[in-house]
């Protein structure tokens, strides 16, 4: 699939960056140093969530990319997207699917970080043999420039993405009131630049809609359903308590996507650029839907041991830290009191 028109002109980039921004400040109003340290506090669960993120994804998006045959530029954004961190969005969905919100924000301040590191080397080792093919394409089409992966470019955006996370953070440290408000309005704002890349796409690129074709649907759609799946399936098979399975489940399955309209705005040019945006826009549009279905599903599956887990809670400030209540195994069943 080639798009040969600018999916976004100027005005509408400088719009995008300057909502990624308010998203990545309300992201860092959300993080406290304590964060990072309970990251270190809970070490299986941290261990688990960082194999999903940064194992599991990859190669499920690498794989989709390869079995459904994506465009090399298509491919490269499907492999990109799964080589993100997590974001702000997960968190949210974790505390409606009464999941571990302290997990998820932890798994979220983690990922974000390690990205730097990760990203340039799992992009190197999934998406090379795509970006040698957008390579040979522009050099035959004429263009002696041809095509490499831009490895610094990418670490450059996420050290960008990173300043207003830390501004945030530095906001929560001196004003958590304000904090809160800029964290509100981030998750108000991710809404609105998907309704915004979606409305500009229907208004000036409508037929885009008609013209891509059912594996580039598939792919965007795939590699979140996939990341829910086999992230519960990985904490499933490490013994995590159900509430931290939902956490890794949907912590891998959600990726940060304001980050990569970043990185693919300040990291590659176009032609492939608009054909990437359009998959990364397709993705985010998509995750917010299936997101809702998988979050309603567990918070339905995971009544009885959350409000086990809430019990345990208010048992343990009443009589000490080390008092476990006892519940039959009748009402309890397989679930995990922990």
């Amino acid at each position: 699939m080639e798009i040969n028109q600018q999916l976004l002109n100027p005005v509408e980039q400088g719009l995008l960056g300057i909502m990624i921004l308010i998203i990545m400040f309300g992201m860092g109003a959300t993080l406290t140093p304590k964060d990072f340290r309970s990251a270190l506090e809970r070490p299986r669960g941290m261990l688990i969530g960082f194999l999903s993120q940064f194992g599991l994804m990859p190669l499920i998006a690498f794989s989709l990319a390869y079995m459904l045959k994506l465009p090399p530029a298509q491919a490269i954004a499907l492999v990109l997207i799964g080589c993100l961190p997590g974001g702000t969005t997960s968190n949210m969905f974790a505390y409606f699917a009464r999941g571990s919100v302290a997990l998820s924000i932890s798994m979220t301040a983690a990922s974000t970080v390690l990205a730097l590191i990760m990203m340039p080397i799992l992009l190197d080792l999934y998406a090379s043999g795509f970006a040698a093919q957008v390579d040979a394409s522009l050099r035959a089409a004429g263009d002696e420039a041809g095509f490499a992966m831009p490895h610094a470019n990418i670490v450059i955006s996420l050290l960008l993405v990173l300043v207003p996370v830390a501004a945030g953070m530095t906001l929560r440290r001196f004003s958590p009131d304000w904090a809160k408000t800029a964290e509100d309005t981030a998750g108000f704002m991710t809404i609105i630049v998907i309704l915004f890349l979606v409305t500009s796409a229907l208004i000036r690129h409508s037929n885009l809609f008609v013209l891509t074709p059912w594996q580039i649907y598939a792919g965007s759609i795939g590699v979140g359903l996939a990341g829910f799946l086999f992230g519960f399936g990985m904490a499933t098979v490490a013994r995590l308590p159900p509430r931290y399975k939902r956490s890794v489940s949907l912590e891998t399955g959600i990726q940060n996507g304001p980050i990569a309209f970043a990185i693919i705005l300040l990291s590659f040019r176009e032609p492939i650029q608009s054909e990437m945006l359009w998959l990364a826009i397709l993705y985010s549009t998509f995750i917010v839907v299936t997101s809702s279905f998988v979050t309603l599903f567990y918070r339905r599956i995971g009544k009885t041991d959350w409000e086990i887990y809430r019990n345990n809670l208010v048992h343990q400030r009443l009589f000490g830290e080390d008092y476990r209540t006892q519940y039959p195994e009748s009402a309890v069943g397989k679930t995990d009191q922990r």
